[in-house]
């Protein structure tokens, strides 16, 4: 039996990832800035996955934008392969780090 395919899209290269259009990265750049802000004013620091260097940029970027909207710095500290750590100062790296994930 011969099926037609329709709406079928080229899958990305392996490890490659699909880029944001403008709209869309100022959209997710405004996002991280209101829900990392706020997670990081509560408790002074966030955990955030970034699998691809556009995400680790995206977040080194959110960190910038927050130190100068706050006016102190906000610190970026890869905790492993696939996470960022942004923190303020005073509540760098945790001596045990919680169980749940991206708390």
């Amino acid at each position: 039996m011969v099926r037609d395919l329709y709406n079928v899209r080229l899958q990305p290269v392996e490890g490659g990832s699909t880029p944001l259009t403008d709209e869309e990265e100022r959209r997710a750049r405004a996002v991280l800035f209101s829900e990392l802000g706020n997670r990081i004013a509560d408790r002074g620091w966030a955990r955030f996955p970034a699998y691809s260097p556009e995400e680790r940029r995206r977040l080194v970027d959110v960190a910038h934008r927050l130190s100068a909207h706050w006016g102190q710095q906000v610190f970026v500290e890869a905790e492993d392969p696939c996470a960022l750590r942004l923190y303020l100062a005073g509540h760098g790296t945790p001596s045990v780090t919680p169980s749940l994930p991206y708390a």
